[in-house]
């Protein structure tokens, strides 16, 4: 997460209607970091510096910002290192709960429904831990009469043909609209998850069917975004950004 302010406007007109700004959030920081490797064989993915800190700590101070105080993190590989290098979150204003997977992780959707009781009836904020941007969280807010909102990205060479299409503000499947790539970034409401049980799944298909039945909304984001899945992508930035 780039420090400091955003440092460009956010686009208004994705926004179909009057919506509510989400007030918990969640961090994704489960995954073992495979392609990061041997980075990720003794420090989680989410520990790794950039710009003179781990990188989730750029998350939790934007968060801080955007004016959160709850915030869950989901953990299994190397769990106990990354509870101990952020503590209760008070550094930063923030209220840290830690959702322990064990393993193998939950997955995505599996995770989320497991910090359910955290999180609430939301909306509620879930962010990749991988991700790195200067977007202003505070300005997202979700649709009445959405089940989720996500945040799209121009595609990245390393994923040229995106995830899906938003078209008037509404995410789908197929045509019309610009085919977009997911920035790991989305509001949820806890209803998209109300047929799921404990368990490990993705969150993919629960994206898709609401999709078809006209329940995710989304807007674009240029500013600033990378995807550090790689060692190559986190060399990368932190040439731009700082070591």
């Amino acid at each position: 997460m780039a420090g400091g302010e955003s440092s460009k406007p956010r686009p208004g007109p994705q926004q179909e209607d009057a919506g509510t700004p989400s007030r918990c959030a969640m961090i994704l920081a489960a995954g073992r970091g495979e392609r990061m490797r041997p980075l990720t064989d003794t420090l989680p993915k989410p520990l790794l510096p950039v710009a003179g800190k781990p990188m989730i700590e750029w998350h939790l101070k934007a968060l801080a910002e955007a004016g959160l105080q709850e915030v869950v993190i989901n953990v299994s590989w190397l769990a106990e290192a990354i509870i101990a290098a952020l503590g209760d979150g008070q550094r930063w204003g923030l209220r840290l709960h830690f959702s322990r997977e064990g393993e193998p992780p939950l997955e995505t959707g599996g995770g989320i429904v497991r910090a359910l009781p955290w999180l609430g009836e939301g909306p509620f904020l879930v962010i990749n831990g991988d991700v790195w941007t200067d977007l202003d969280l505070a300005g997202l807010v979700m649709p009445e009469a959405r089940l989720a909102h996500l945040v799209m990205v121009p595609n990245p060479e390393h994923h040229p043909h995106g995830d899906f299409y938003l078209h008037q503000g509404r995410l789908a499947t197929a045509p019309p609209g610009a085919r977009l790539t997911f920035s790991g970034i989305g509001l949820y409401r806890a209803a998209l998850f109300d047929e799921c049980g404990p368990g490990r799944f993705p969150l993919a298909p629960l994206l898709t069917a609401a999709m078809d039945r006209g329940e995710v909304s989304g807007e674009v984001w240029d500013g600033v975004w990378s995807d550090i899945g790689t060692v190559a992508r986190l060399e990368a930035l932190r040439q731009t950004a700082g070591t």
